[in-house]
Order: C-alpha cells, then structure tokens, then sequence
C-alpha cells in the first residue's frame, strides 16, 4: 500500500463506521485497527461512526458493544462516536441541493415494474440494472407521475467515461460508468441510502484515507461518482481508497461463526487480552519484515500503509493462543490477578485481588495460554477439586500412601513456607526410601485433582496448612 499524499499536505483523517445490526466481529475489528494505527502512525485523526439508518435491525445493545470492543482494544478515537439517523437532515439537505442541480432526480417506478425491467434484460442476456427512464435528458418525454405514489431520488450517474483509482492495496482499478446504473439515494419513505450517507459524512467529516473491506470495491466507484458530484469544482480533493482482502476461516471459505468466536468481546470473555488481540490481528494482511510480536507502540511507529497484503488472511486459533501466552507470560501479576478474579466471579467464585491472587498468577500463569485456563489453576485454591477415579488409582497406589500420611505428619508441624516445605518432603522421601515422582504425584493429585503442577514445594505454599492436611487426609 503506498500513498500520493503525505501528511505535509493534507492532514490524515480516518474512520471506522460498524452497522450496529451485530456485534462487532473480528473483520472489522481489523480495518478498525489499521485506520487506527495509520492515523496516529501520520499524527492524523481517528473518527468512529455508527452507521444506523437500518432502524429496523439496529439495537442499542450493539451499539454498546462496538464500543465497548474499541475501548477493550484501546482503539481510542479522536471524534465521535457519530450516528446517522442524527444527520438525517443534512441528508435530506444535501439531496435537495442535488435535485435543484440536476445531479439527482425522483423515480416513480414501482416494485413490479422494476422487477420486470430485470427480467426482461435477464431475457436479453443482459446486465439487470435500472433503464433510466425517470432520467431527465433534453427532449425526453417522462412518464406520467403515478397519484399517490412517493417516488425515490435516484443519482444522475455518469454515462460515460471511467471511474478510476489508484488502490492503496490493490493497485491502479477503473470502472466504466455505463456498467453503474442510477442509484438510489434517497427511498420512497425519504430515508438516505448507505451509499449516499456514507458519501456525505466522508465529505463532513473530511475523511483523507477510507480503508476498508474488498467487499466495498463495487461501492467505490458509485460513491467517488456522487463525491465528484457534491464537490463540483471545488478542487477539493477525494479521500483515497484502500480495500483489505477478508479473513478467512481455518477451512478457507470466509470467517463465521461456525469458526468458533467472531465478537471482538467473546474473546475478551474467552481468556484473551487486548494486546495480544491487536498483535494476532495487525498480523493478519500486514507484515513488517519478519516481526511476529509487537508492541502497540512499535505497530504505530511502523504502519505507514506499506506491506498490505493483497490475499485473503487465514484465522489461526492455534497462533492466536500463541500470541495471547507469550502477552500473558510477560505481564503483571496484579494485572492478570484483576482478570482472573473476573473469571472467577462468572463461575461464582468470590476472590478478591490481592497478593495473594497475584502470587497465585505468578504460579501458575507460564503453563497458560488465557485467563481462562490460568483460572482454571486458580481455582483449585478456592474451591473443593476431585481427582478422576484413573488418576487416584494410577497415582495414589498402597505402597506410596504411607509416605503421603508421613508427609503429612510433618507438615503439621512446619514453619509454613517453602524452604521448610521442601525440607519435610525431602525427610519424608529419605523416611520411605522414595523417589520424589512417586510422592510428587500421589499429593498433586489428592490437593489438585492433576498429576502434573509447578515444583511441589511452590504448590503446597499457596495452600494454607489446613487445607493441605485435609486434601492429604482424604487417602
């Protein structure tokens, strides 16, 4: 991806605008962080709007998440958030100003009408589009204006020529005006279009750079076509266009839900962190050299619009789990001890933070890859576990229970801390004549429910004495 301009001459301005229809899914999440980073990378400004005009499937619950799932992976955004259905009038404003100009009209043609418009063309063996027949031309005779008929307000698309651009990711594209028909701006009750709003607020808003999916290539020509119409001889020049390829799911066809989670905020539900999320994601169609792991800072100060990659990325659970162990190994104890105690308290686990938590985390968190997983060792500390009948029959055998019951004994009587600890098992082993695997074992599985743990010693520390002696009595 290369651009014409530079920050020298016109300020960068990007935005973000989700349907709030749905929650915010991974895709967007993406194009919302390379405009992101692409902004600040350029000092420019980060916009958010909320594309609402879909009153009908819009919910505020979605509108909730989207920002919530920005704020979780700190996209932070320099103006908005923005709502269409608050811009109605100036909608409405601007496409009164295009009817007086000529560059829109009214439509009267109905469903039916337009349905056998189509296929009549399909027919022919051609393109179904609209024939133009509300256009005004000189000399054209129009139609009767049905009574009682609201019509729409269709754009006054070019007839000829081409629309052309050169793509930030995808290189130089052009697009005859004859193969777009007139498009309608404005519907029959006067609620504006996607195409034509969008348009509009890139105007408003002085938008630079749109980065966005490769499924809006077809819309770029219409809306640069509308743009150029609003904008006349103004001279000001066009925002620049850059299309992303999708993500695709582990099987190749496109990312859904049957790929496991797409919410931005299930994931954080899932254990992930932020960072690692914006790492995993920057990754999927960018690339700077062979770097693999990076900061948010570092991304910024390499997202310049270069190295956009022009295939479709694949989702990668097993990478993702990847990144988010490498994030959380190097991460705070009290930050993934705050986490935790969240993903304690969804299973009905009151734990608050506090040091003890964090040791805990510290423990336990370099055999993890989220803060699910790390709760899932957490827990054993505050709630009751149960060995699997397997493990107690393979691990806690009768010739190694006596060395359980005398580790036991001596642990009633130590200094608690792992330094005594370590020195009653080793008089335990040395008692019995025992490897320490035999009796390791035996004991994580009675005090954890697992055969496998950090070293011994560091686990029966983060136990208190009485909870040590009552697991151990349970031969």
């Amino acid at each position: 991806m290369s651009t014409t301009r530079t920050p020298g001459t016109r300020r960068v301005r990007t935005r973000i605008a989700p349907s709030p229809t749905g929650f915010l899914h991974l895709g967007t999440a993406r194009t919302a962080l390379f405009n992101w980073a692409f902004a600040r990378h350029f000092g420019g400004d980060f916009i958010l709007r909320i594309e609402d005009t879909d009153v009908a499937r819009s919910s505020q619950a979605a509108v909730d998440q989207i920002i919530a799932a920005m704020r979780w992976l700190q996209l932070d955004f320099d103006e908005g958030p923005f709502f269409q259905m608050q811009r109605i009038e100036r909608y409405r404003e601007v496409i009164a100003t295009m009817l007086n100009a000529g560059t829109a009209y009214h439509c009267w043609c109905s469903t039916a009408e337009l349905d056998a418009m189509r296929e009549a063309q399909r027919a022919r063996g051609e393109k179904p589009r609209y024939d133009g027949r509300w256009r005004p031309e000189p000399g054209k005779a129009l139609p009767s204006v049905p009574v009682g008929v609201p019509p729409v307000v269709r754009f006054r698309n070019p007839q000829s020529g081409v629309v052309s651009w050169n793509d930030l990711v995808k290189g130089p594209i052009s697009i005859g005006n004859r193969e777009l028909d007139d498009l309608v701006i404005a519907r029959a009750d006067g609620t504006p279009t996607y195409n034509f709003c969008v348009v509009v607020d890139d105007w408003d808003m002085r938008i630079s750079h749109v980065i966005r999916g490769d499924d809006h290539v077809n819309n770029t020509p219409r809306q640069i076509n509308i743009l150029r119409a609003l904008l006349g001889d103004s001279g000001e020049p066009l925002p620049e266009y850059g299309h992303v390829p999708m993500i695709l799911g582990p099987d190749g066809d496109k990312l859904s839900k049957r790929h496991g989670a797409v919410s931005v905020t299930q994931y954080e539900d899932e254990g992930y962190l932020p960072e690692a999320m914006l790492n995993y994601l920057a990754r999927l169609g960018w690339s700077h050299g062979d770097a693999e792991l990076f900061s948010g800072e570092q991304l910024v100060a390499w997202f310049d619009g270069q190295h956009l990659s022009k295939s479709p990325a694949q989702w990668d659970p097993a990478k993702l789990k990847w990144v988010n162990a490498h994030y959380l190994k190097q991460s705070a104890d009290e930050k993934l001890g705050a986490l935790v105690s969240r993903q304690l308290a969804r299973r009905g686990i009151d734990v608050p933070m506090d040091a003890r938590l964090a040791s805990l985390c510290a423990l336990f968190k370099d055999r993890c890859a989220t803060t699910v997983e790390l709760a899932d060792w957490v827990a054993m500390v505050f709630v009751d576990v149960q060995a699997s009948a397997d493990d107690l029959a393979t691990f806690v055998t009768e010739g190694v229970k006596p060395a359980v019951i005398t580790l036991r004994g001596k642990l009633a009587d130590v200094e608690w801390n792992r330094p005594a600890i370590a020195s009653a098992i080793k008089a335990a082993l040395a008692e019995h004549g025992m490897k320490m695997p035999q009796l390791a074992q035996a004991v994580r599985v009675l005090l954890c429910g697992r055969s496998q743990t950090p070293s011994l010693d560091a686990v029966l520390e983060v136990f208190t004495r009485e909870q040590v002696l009552r697991r151990l009595g349970h031969l």
